[in-house]
């Protein structure tokens, strides 16, 4: 089992060939979740991840014949951009084995480093076979992205710049998939601040550390937004740690994830990712579990296919009544939607989109019903937009 002095020579290897993050407060966030949020922008990283940290830890520690052999990694995307960019740095031949549903900016950014990529498999664990089966062919040297101690140490770094910055945090809440961030983070604050408590969250669609260190049998997903933590087996190194090390695991749902990545993104002006916005979710979900603490958060990463950030973002603004739908009645004659869409003007909203729908109806033959996607300030403004088209004559309701 790993201590902290592996972390701290881990730390010495890392030394001005990774970022040294920022970790400092939202203000902001802290009034809105109840304690105090102190956040650690891992998402600035070249590679946009943390995972470049155990990664560089592990190739720098390759002997000469393992350097000329190459390496091969399974990812869906962080550890193979981290891979790809050290291995690159240091001159060394990369294969990254991906499954096929990784967004297209990872694998795209992994080329980018110069590594040959194979797409294999919907999940890891397929991905991860067929990579063994690849190191054993070619004989490259198999880098885990989490079930390795040198990766693990690497990973670790990230609690010793944190609690260096803000040496009285009471708590970290850390985003767990195979277990690498967290188990070297665990150490890292035991060691130094044995009353720290070390929280870890898990979606709720793969929750295998959960059922590992709890004994539960939690079914797990298919898909999530976090894919950076779709994890189906937690890393055999890493149990154990999290077993010792770690106070409790938590659940969120992929609207608490959902609702993250927006307030990062309003609030902080930062990007993350799924995985990255899963320690947010869990201050959001359990506001009473966390009231009047000093919370580390890790954005772990910032690698979000643009497609999927943008129905985020559209997906928010309904949760919070910005974009609204709202049906109106009216009689089928000419004027009506002049008159209506005047109305919604006058009350200050703008319409995203307009709808006309006369089959698929209850009303009576010579009504219509207009459907309208409207852009507004909240739901007390949709209220007002709903009242003024009421005050005039029409039927209008909120769907």
């Amino acid at each position: 089992m790993i201590q902290i002095d592996d972390i701290r020579r881990a730390a010495q290897r890392l030394d001005g060939q990774v970022l040294r993050t920022p970790c400092v407060e939202s203000r902001t966030l802290s009034q809105l979740t109840g304690c105090q949020v102190f956040l650690k922008f891992e998402n600035l990283q070249y590679t946009a991840s943390f995972k470049e940290r155990g990664a560089c830890n592990k190739l720098s520690q390759l002997t000469a014949d393992e350097r000329a052999r190459g390496v091969i990694a399974m990812s869906a995307g962080n550890h193979a951009q981290g891979v790809a960019y050290h291995a690159q740095r240091l001159g060394l031949r990369a294969v990254i084995v991906m499954p096929r549903f990784t967004p297209g900016v990872k694998v795209e950014r992994t080329r980018g480093f110069g590594a040959e990529v194979v797409l294999h498999g919907d999940t890891l664990d397929e991905s991860r076979a067929h990579a063994r089966q690849l190191a054993a062919e070619q004989g490259l040297v198999f880098v885990h992205p989490y079930d390795d101690e040198a990766i693990v140490a690497g990973q670790g770094t990230v609690a010793l710049e944190m609690l260096a910055d803000v040496p009285d945090l009471d708590t970290l809440v850390i985003a767990v998939g195979g277990g690498g961030l967290i188990a070297g983070m665990a150490t890292v604050a035991k060691a130094l601040r044995p009353g720290i408590e070390v929280v870890g969250v898990q979606t709720e669609r793969f929750p295998a550390m959960v059922n590992a260190i709890k004994g539960t049998h939690l079914p797990q997903g298919a898909s999530t937004i976090a894919e950076g933590i779709a994890v189906g087996t937690p890393g055999e190194v890493n149990v154990p740690i999290v077993r010792e090390r770690v106070d409790d695991l938590l659940l969120v749902d992929e609207g608490d994830i959902e609702q993250a990545i927006v307030m990062l993104l309003e609030i902080e002006k930062t990007l993350v990712e799924g995985a990255g916005a899963a320690g947010l979710a869990a201050l959001l979900k359990h506001p009473r579990r966390f009231a009047g603490r000093r919370v580390g958060l890790v954005l772990c990463g910032g690698n979000i296919d643009p497609m999927l950030l943008a129905s985020i973002i559209e997906r928010g603004m309904v949760r919070a009544g910005r974009l609204a739908r709202i049906a109106v009645s009216s009689r089928d004659v000419p004027g009506s939607l002049a008159r209506i869409t005047a109305l919604v003007a006058e009350a200050g909203a703008n319409i995203d989109e307009v709808h006309h729908q006369r089959a698929f109806t209850l009303l009576a033959a010579q009504n219509v019903e207009i459907e309208l996607v409207l852009q507004t300030r909240g739901r007390e403004h949709v209220q007002q937009v709903i009242d003024k088209l009421s005050a005039a004559g029409f039927s209008a309701q909120a769907q």
